[in-house]
């Protein structure tokens, strides 16, 4: 009996001694220490042995499984350390080395004009306000002064959702509801996304965004709405910039205006930029009208006000030379890389 406890502990080292792998320590485990191995097996015969044989054949047994598992034992913290020392050394790091430079986004060209309109009229004590982009009628015309039976109200022109419910087509009922909820003085903007029924094209799409201004307190002036714009185009454009009002009518200004500003391209000479005018067209301003300020429960014989309506797009397109509003949608990568 000794010889085969010997013979068995003698081929399970040879075999452990070349394994290496954990599964296959596992293996050998089980084929010797296990509830049917070898040796296991062994202890199961001590009762065909006589008395005086089967305590010193037990404890050779024994003896032998305690062997074997502190070897697997052994060989298990020996696969352990070398499976350690290859993964260390496959993740081993040169600090000396360069960094490799991770490309992160950056805002859209629409998203950074955005905040740098928002600084500059911030600077100048107005508050930013939002407000719903599905709006009621009753907010988004006539509150405004733009009855039933206006012109502007052509269903040709809005998205009309219910008859009394639309997808808004100015940023102007954020003022209304501003007007409506708080008391003079006001200085507010209102950016957002706004929808009209246009054809998309180079210079039109069916939405787009509005940055529209409101200003409202005792004693304010045409004089007080021209300084501010002059203000925010010499902040936006330049210090050299020079801009021009232009007589123009709108529902919910009187009077009303369109500001202007010298192109940039040519110095007001004329070239394609500006389609030889000189001029750009860049935003559109007044007083409030009297019965807007009525309709939002504001005197209109001790407030006045003043409000503006600048297009997003329009900025961006000037400010970085766009001559196609549609590439400002169609996330292309290379467009974008060459404007930033």
């Amino acid at each position: 009996m000794k010889e085969k406890i010997n013979s068995i502990l003698t081929i399970a080292k040879e075999k452990l001694n070349s394994a290496n792998e954990m599964q296959a320590l596992e293996d050998l485990r089980v084929k010797y220490l296990g509830k049917k191995g070898e040796l296991t097996g062994l202890l199961k015969q001590l009762g065909s042995l006589s008395a005086e044989e089967r305590p010193k054949v037990g404890q050779l047994v024994n003896q032998a499984k305690q062997e074997l598992d502190e070897r697997i034992k052994e060989k298990v913290a020996e696969i352990k350390e070398a499976e350690l020392q290859k993964r260390l050394e496959k993740e081993k790091i040169d600090v000396t080395m360069p960094g490799k430079r991770t490309n992160i986004g950056y805002k859209h060209p629409l998203s950074q004009v955005l905040d740098e309109l928002k600084e500059i009229f911030m600077g100048m004590g107005f508050s930013v306000v939002e407000g719903p982009e599905v709006e009621l009628d009753y907010y988004n015309f006539e509150a405004l002064n733009l009855p039933k039976d206006h012109p502007a109200r052509d269903t040709q022109d809005t998205f009309y959702i219910s008859e009394n419910t639309l997808l808004r087509t100015q940023t102007s009922p954020v003022q209304v509801r501003v007007m409506e909820k708080q008391k003079p003085p006001l200085r507010i903007i209102s950016p957002g996304r706004v929808y009209r029924s246009d054809e998309v094209d180079a210079n039109h799409s069916p939405l787009f965004h509005q940055i529209e201004g409101l200003a409202v307190d005792k004693g304010i002036t045409m004089g007080d709405l021209k300084g501010t714009l002059e203000t925010f185009a010499k902040r936006l454009y330049g210090e050299d910039a020079v801009v021009r009002f232009r007589p123009h009518h709108f529902p919910f200004t009187e009077p009303s205006a369109e500001m202007d500003i010298q192109c940039f391209s040519c110095g007001g000479k004329g070239c394609r930029l500006c389609k030889n005018e000189g001029w750009i067209e860049i935003l559109g301003c007044g007083m409030v009208h009297p019965k807007v300020l009525e309709n939002c429960g504001i005197d209109p014989e001790e407030y006045q006000g003043f409000a503006f309506g600048i297009g997003l797009e329009r900025i961006v397109m000037r400010k970085f030379k766009i001559d196609d509003m549609r590439l400002l949608y169609e996330n292309d990568m290379k467009f974008f890389e060459s404007i930033k």
